[in-house]
């Protein structure tokens, strides 16, 4: 969200679109691919019928929205309001979730609180400050970058800044996916698809309507492919099977085959 909303304070809407395409299309094809590869994923019923339908909806909203090349303020809060509710739903339909073995997880994994109040809220501090700086630092060299490569903005956007923000993703669900927590590795993906649009999109624009003429059909075609495939592959058995995570991988390996070597013709 920091990264988008500097690009787009900046004016550099490439970078800023290109970022939530380019996650999108990372989280699904380079992440799920390769921990399904590594495990082969379970699916929960609530991703099946829930969520990864919602993220397909949110994905050709956007889509629509988009035509025109740019994501005005009226649109930004149409997506804050509908993450809003997304988060309301979730929240609601997790306490009724009752089962022993989900209270125990929670009474495992989630740390106890802090008896040092005062050092929580200076590291939160610290780390939101780290954010900031890290993202000017960011959004500042890919610019140099893509100047130095002879690359567009949204090239960048969709390759170097979409691969780094995708990394704690590709972390959790690669770990997740080792741990046999395939809820989790799927669940993580799909929830920050969902976020990335309504989220990061919707504040961004709405701090300031975001435009870009370098996002082009071929990107927001293989983002809503990669969308529709995950969709009849989890239904499957309710599996992600490691041939299906191997195909999304081969379509993320190919897009970026062609973005880059898109980008070299045009330098040449």
């Amino acid at each position: 969200m920091i990264v988008s909303v500097q690009a787009a304070l900046e004016g550099f809407g490439g970078i800023s679109i290109g970022n939530v395409v380019g996650s999108n299309i990372a989280n699904i094809g380079l992440i799920l691919g390769l921990s399904a590869l590594i495990f082969p994923l379970k699916a929960h019923m609530q991703l099946i019928r829930v969520d990864t339908p919602f993220m397909i909806l949110v994905s050709l909203l956007f889509i629509i929205l988009f035509l025109d090349q740019k994501i005005g303020r009226l649109e930004g809060l149409a997506f804050v309001i509908m993450i809003a509710a997304y988060l309301v739903f979730n929240i609601i339909k997790s306490k009724e979730e009752k089962q022993a073995e989900v209270i125990k997880e929670y009474d495992e994994s989630v740390p106890k609180i802090s008896r040092h109040g005062a050092l929580d809220v200076l590291f939160i501090i610290l780390g939101l400050g780290g954010l900031l700086f890290g993202s000017d630092l960011l959004v500042k060299n890919v610019v140099k970058l893509a100047g130095g490569l002879g690359m567009s903005e949204a090239v960048i956007g969709l390759t170097i800044v979409a691969f780094g923000t995708s990394t704690p993703e590709l972390a959790t669900s690669v770990v997740a996916a080792l741990k046999k927590q395939p809820d989790i590795a799927i669940g993580n993906v799909v929830g920050s698809n969902i976020f990335n649009i309504l989220g990061i999109l919707g504040v961004a624009s709405l701090i300031k309507p975001i435009a870009t003429p370098d996002i082009n059909y071929i990107d927001l075609i293989v983002m809503i492919v990669m969308a529709l495939l995950l969709l009849p592959f989890i239904k499957t058995g309710f599996t992600l099977r490691r041939w299906e995570g191997g195909l999304l991988l081969g379509i993320y390996v190919g897009y970026m085959v062609y973005l880059l070597a898109g980008a070299q013709s045009i330098k040449l």
